[in-house]
């Protein structure tokens, strides 16, 4: 891949391979972002797991501290009776029942959560190709087939983030904006390392925080001590 000019000299500000504390990432970070729009951060882990075995499919989500920044997400949620007026009152973009396993089935696909209660979730498997590919799907594991839809909406728009091993054994996922304070950084990178620590397998075998990697939407990532989490 090409890359262009402003992207090189920051890559010139980062030391190859070395290890850098999460305070020291998270400054070096901001050094180098070059964007003129409010860059994403990202925190990438490699992990020493198997994904192909059931039980080393890490998978999780939490609350970051300080949310993701930018727009708040659009929820939207599948329930019938009390809990339709349920959601609407916990500030749900949208709520229903079969009209909007119909929707989705037409092609309806602006939202960026969907919850679902459990007594919904033989129609939502009807949505299991549309929306398994884009990573819609409620799950139990994840909070978004609940019964509790209130407390689902809430923690959603507040920055609620899914993390799951991809097929090569590597999480990515959010933690915030180039512009957040670098404390507030910090804290969310920290608390996803943590709940990825206690996520780890038993059934998991050698290091299992292999690399641990910060980066910018644009820019060249940053390393961190891996050791450090050990």
């Amino acid at each position: 891949m090409k890359r262009g000019k402003k992207y090189l000299a920051a890559l010139e500000k980062i030391e190859p391979n070395k290890r850098h504390t999460l305070e020291e990432a998270v400054s070096k970070l901001k050094e180098v972002a070059f964007a003129k729009f409010d860059e994403t951060v990202e925190l990438t882990m490699w992990l020493g797991v198997d994904p192909r075995k059931a039980d080393q499919l890490v998978r999780g989500t939490i609350v970051l501290p300080h949310g993701l920044g930018g727009m708040a997400k659009k929820v939207v949620v599948i329930a019938q009776g009390d809990k339709i007026r349920e959601a609407q009152e916990a500030g749900a973009d949208e709520a229903g029942g079969d009209d909007i396993v119909e929707k989705i089935k037409g092609g309806w696909m602006e939202f960026d959560a969907l919850i679902a209660t459990p007594d919904m979730m033989g129609k939502v498997g009807q949505l299991g190709k549309i929306l398994g590919p884009r990573g819609l799907m409620p799950n139990p594991k994840t909070g978004t087939v609940t019964m509790d839809v209130k407390t689902a909406i809430e923690e959603t728009k507040a920055g609620k983030v899914e993390y799951r091993v991809d097929k090569t054994g590597v999480i990515h996922s959010p933690v915030g904006k180039v512009s957040f304070d670098d404390a507030k950084l910090q804290e969310n990178a920290r608390v996803l390392i943590n709940a990825v620590i206690k996520a780890k397998p038993t059934t998991a075998k050698g290091r299992y925080l292999k690399k641990i990697n910060l980066a910018a939407t644009m820019s060249p990532g940053v390393l961190l001590d891996e050791l450090a989490y050990v």
